[in-house]
């Protein structure tokens, strides 16, 4: 996702991918007409080679790469890049102008720091699963949550330190001297612990693990998710006591409940949860959800609608602001996200989908490798052949 995010920022992406099957998401599933939706969602505008970083030929190409490149982003398992010799430091040695990013599990210096680590099992580790779900049903957030997150705070990372060295004005620890700045990482455990923030900082000072509450929050009341009469599910949410107020009297027409001064606090509703979700959820229940949704919004509440992944596609708000594009694949034509940016002047390059080793012989070309040294590379198995693709499918928008 941090390259993913550079590219659809402008960046050239080069993606430096196993010659024996890539990289192994290639492979979760076939759904994307051959391809696995995984790779197709974070892989969009890469350019792919294949490179055997083992092979010595395949170390010497990286680094004619390296010549000439702004950043290095690597995610590999704990002390691989060591192993391989392309360390941060290593590196700073050959390339002192190359920004170095490492994404990894758990981060340097602890005793968790040698472990793999997947985005389910991050979780589980810095307790999104404990918050997630209901009493007695942890479960993991259905997005890749640590995964994702890294990412952007990679991308983000990469953005400040070349900006900060491209910025004669740049200071660094309140002294005079210009900001080294050539590595940094990110971890999957770190970035997981920061998004726990509330509920760490809620346990630190109260001693209390919080618990569960499926569609609800711990934080305010009410705040939750109500059946409505035809069948559906809304959500309405209050964030402070004037919410409250007009929720009680505007919303509900329950203007004893308003005036009830053990509903006055938000720690009070928080208390009596259950007692305001069960008035809520009377009320929802008999009313449709057109008409729950209509009365909230001018009630000034806080309201939405529960969708699946199925009406998501088909959101008329996403519609109505042209956010599905079309972009091509080795299997043809398929439809995708803008990504979140909207930048004034700005149209995301949206690029294609690569095919395992597609580039290989261009981005080496660039390089300055003749056809006879590419040829030469992939007889040593320093690179491998290309991938052929698929036949050409059109994929339906939608």
């Amino acid at each position: 996702m941090c390259t993913r995010t550079l590219a659809d920022l402008g960046a050239r992406v080069i993606k430096i991918e196993n010659p024996r099957g890539g990289d192994f998401a290639r492979h979760y599933d076939d759904v994307v007409h051959g391809l696995a939706a995984h790779f197709v969602w974070a892989n969009r505008g890469k350019e792919s080679i294949t490179l055997d970083l083992k092979n010595p030929d395949g170390m010497t190409v990286l680094h004619r790469l390296l010549d000439t490149a702004d950043v290095f982003v690597a995610n590999l398992a704990p002390g691989a890049t060591a192993a391989l010799g392309i360390s941060p430091v290593q590196l700073a040695q050959r390339h002192p102008d190359l920004v170095v990013m490492e994404i990894d599990g758990y981060g340097a210096g602890g005793p968790l720091s040698h472990k793999r680590a997947y985005d389910l099992l991050i979780q589980a580790e810095s307790g999104v699963c404990a918050v997630t779900g209901s009493p007695g049903a942890p479960a993991k957030p259905g997005p890749p949550i640590a995964d994702v997150s890294s990412g952007l705070y990679a991308a983000l990372t990469i953005l400040a330190m070349i900006c900060a060295r491209r910025s004669p004005g740049a200071r660094t620890g309140g002294t005079a001297e210009p900001a080294p700045f050539t590595h940094a990482s990110v971890s999957l455990f770190d970035t997981a612990a920061e998004l726990m923030g509330y509920q760490l900082t809620y346990t630190r000072h109260t001693g209390v693990d919080q618990q569960p509450l499926g569609m609800s929050s711990p934080a305010v009341a009410p705040y939750g998710a109500y059946r409505t009469s035809d069948g559906e599910t809304v959500v309405l949410g209050t964030t402070n006591d004037r919410e409250w107020q007009r929720l009680a009297r505007d919303l509900l027409d329950r203007p004893d409940l308003a005036d009830d001064q053990r509903y006055a606090g938000n720690l009070d509703r928080v208390r009596l949860r259950t007692e305001l979700d069960n008035e809520i959820a009377q009320w929802c229940a008999s009313h449709d959800a057109a008409t729950v949704q209509a009365r909230a919004d001018a009630a000034g509440i806080g309201n939405s609608r529960f969708r699946t992944p199925r009406e998501v596609i088909a959101h008329p708000h996403l519609a109505a602001r042209d956010r599905w594009q079309e972009i091509s694949t080795p299997a043809g034509s398929v439809t995708a996200l803008l990504p979140p940016p909207v930048i004034a002047g700005f149209a995301p390059p949206m690029g294609a989908v690569p095919g395992l080793g597609e580039h290989t012989e261009t981005v080496l070309a660039a390089a300055g490798f003749t056809p006879s040294d590419i040829a030469e590379l992939r007889d040593r198995g320093a690179i491998g052949t290309t991938t052929p693709a698929p036949s050409a499918v059109t994929a339906t928008k939608g």
